[in-house]
């Protein structure tokens, strides 16, 4: 159709620069998952939901949770959540893109400032431009970089609270922001630290409370768990003060007009939140995969990040995605990660280590690249 036109031009510019996607199906070893723990197809899990509706829990919320789709599977789920973050209260949102997007477009206020790590997720990237107030970008895991911004927007007259939005550990890079320096500075000038624990939950911290679980429970403090990765599960825990948590309830659009999360996820996630306090052993199978991988695949270029994340670097798109292709031919999900998700010049390989694969598979993948990247 006509009227059609310039979207099927907008993706014919795609298919010329070799960045149009499709939809795959899942098939070959994971490297390519967020299911860091193996949980998705847990026995536990499994069992959890079958207990779920044989007490007769619903399939379906029936409505946002303002109206009726408040069930007493949320309310348990957010007074665990908080009890095991150790967060005064916590908001169970349908997705890690509708809580981020919701923290970021509704907590900062008119005069206030939000400084943001240059790397930051995309759903934080939407919030922002909704947000009420200016947001100034700082050098990737650059804490000096935070504090400059926040001295400058003082030194300008600013009266309001600076918010701090990073992730704990980048999804692309496989890095960690410098919590402790971050922490410090939010303390010295009144700010408010918003951290993306989206890939540390329940693989770093004490019983997989993430690497934010020293400074977590602090008055400045708001943390954003996902479900839908290490979990195994779906939707966002938002953890922090009570204070926050009812702001979000009465002012965050994406939480009021969307419907309510299945009361039975809910459940699964409760459990989920268990195993991963009860089966310490998932996280240590894990990262000694995550070493392994990392000393076997240094020496093709991959960066051994000491997290479950290694990214490959391959620089320019046409080739990453012809390695990603030759290495899916022969068995290995391995996804090519290309602008905009990152910046131009870092086409990469990002290999996510999982426990769904063992040492063997990690030995064999390292052969098969040794010849793919020829």
């Amino acid at each position: 159709m006509a009227i059609l036109q310039p979207l099927a031009d907008h993706l014919g510019d795609l298919e010329t620069a070799h960045r149009r996607r499709s939809l795959q199906p899942r098939s070959g070893h994971d490297f390519a998952s967020n299911d860091y723990l193996g949980l998705r197809d847990s026995a536990r899990l499994i069992s959890a939901v079958r207990d779920a509706l044989d007490r007769g829990i619903g399939i379906g919320s029936g409505g946002s949770r303002l109206l009726r789709g408040n069930d007493p599977e949320h309310e348990a789920l957010e007074s665990e959540a908080a009890a095991f973050f150790g967060a005064e209260a916590a908001l169970f949102f349908a997705t890690g893109y509708a809580a981020n997007a919701a923290l970021l477009a509704t907590l900062p206020q008119r005069g206030d400032l939000i400084v943001h790590d240059a790397l930051i997720h995309a759903s934080a990237h939407d919030g922002i431009r909704l947000a009420r107030c200016p947001a100034v970008v700082a050098e990737h895991g650059d804490a000096q970089a935070v504090e400059d911004a926040i001295r400058r927007y003082r030194g300008e007259g600013g009266t309001g609270t600076p918010w701090i939005a990073v992730e704990s550990l980048y999804s692309m890079d496989g890095d960690r922001a410098p919590l402790e320096d971050l922490a410090a500075i939010a303390a010295r000038h009144g700010a408010m630290l918003l951290i993306d624990e989206a890939h540390a939950t329940g693989v770093f911290g004490p019983d997989g409370r993430g690497l934010a679980a020293e400074i977590e429970g602090g008055e400045n403090v708001i943390t954003l768990h996902t479900c839908g990765k290490a979990l195994g599960c779906e939707g966002a825990l938002v953890c922090g003060p009570r204070t926050a948590i009812d702001f979000l309830v009465n002012r965050a659009r994406p939480f009021i007009f969307s419907t309510a999360p299945s009361p039975l996820m809910a459940a699964a996630v409760r459990e989920a939140l268990r195993i991963v306090a009860d089966e310490p052993e998932r996280r240590r199978t894990l990262l000694a995969l995550a070493r392994h991988a990392g000393q076997r695949l240094a020496r093709h270029g991959a960066t051994a990040t000491g997290s479950q994340i290694l990214p490959l670097i391959l620089g320019e798109e046409v080739r990453t995605m012809a390695v990603a292709t030759t290495l899916q031919r022969q068995g290995y999900d391995i996804r090519g990660i290309r602008p905009p998700t990152v910046p131009a010049g870092t086409s990469r390989l990002r290999l996510s280590i999982t426990t769904n694969i063992g040492m063997d598979t990690i030995d064999a993948l390292d052969a098969a690249l040794a010849q793919g990247l020829r």
